[in-house]
């Protein structure tokens, strides 16, 4: 008998969002202004971390000598780019199955939300494009910079369940496409912890992290629901 779940916590860009390494490009040339030169593959290792967090890893990683503005202006440069993107870009859409998924969970009782690596004001210019908000494809969403510690520390997810009244974190299916997707779950202790292979790691890669399952399509959701 399958699990009676109430919330199921979806990552955003590689998981709901078509992200052809966008996420990446923005945060390489935000790099640049410092002259500091990055490949996508470096970048890969940190999609789904909070993303001051993400620069600051970056700094240490290349011995640079960096202080809290330096983070700051990074990340601002790096925001600045993936507002207008998300705003503009003709590119952006959500991927495959996505919506269907989130229609399939409501007529399941579930709630449908969202969590991010992102700060709220580059979520909110996703939410407000694609109009999931508006017509009641989510419930609801929260960013990395609403809490104290973003993933794969569990507040998000936490918060989650108590403004939708879930008590038990059994009820709760998490998804995501990255290795603090994962260990976010698990730290929440989440009945049910996904991983999808249309973002930034590969079914290999998501493996070394034991997800309870590694899904090629939000589609094969509806099995363990």
């Amino acid at each position: 008998m399958q699990k009676a779940y109430e919330l199921a916590v979806f990552d955003i860009a590689g998981t709901t969002v078509k992200d052809r390494d966008y996420v990446a490009i923005a945060f390489i040339e935000a790099f640049q202004h410092y002259g500091i030169d990055l490949q996508v593959n470096e970048i890969s290792p940190l999609m789904g971390f909070k993303k001051t967090e993400a620069i600051e890893r970056v700094l240490i990683d290349k011995q640079v000598v960096h202080t809290v503005n330096v983070i700051e202006d990074i990340h601002n440069h790096f925001v600045n780019a993936m507002v207008s993107f998300y705003a503009n870009a003709h590119e952006v859409e959500p991927l495959p199955g996505a919506e269907d998924i989130f229609r399939f969970l409501h007529e399941k009782g579930i709630h449908v939300v969202l969590n991010s690596g992102f700060p709220r004001v580059i979520v909110d210019a996703i939410v407000d494009r694609l109009g999931w908000m508006e017509n009641g494809l989510i419930d609801g969403y929260i960013a990395s910079d609403e809490v104290e510690m973003g993933r794969p520390y569990p507040i998000m997810i936490h918060q989650l369940m108590k403004q939708f009244g879930v008590e038990s974190p059994a009820a709760v299916i998490k998804i995501g496409d990255t290795m603090v997707d994962i260990q976010e779950g698990r730290m929440a202790a989440c009945g049910l912890v996904l991983a999808v292979t249309t973002g930034a790691y590969t079914r290999e890669q998501l493996a070394e992290y034991s997800p309870d399952h590694i899904l090629d399509s939000l589609d094969e959701i509806r099995q363990y629901c």
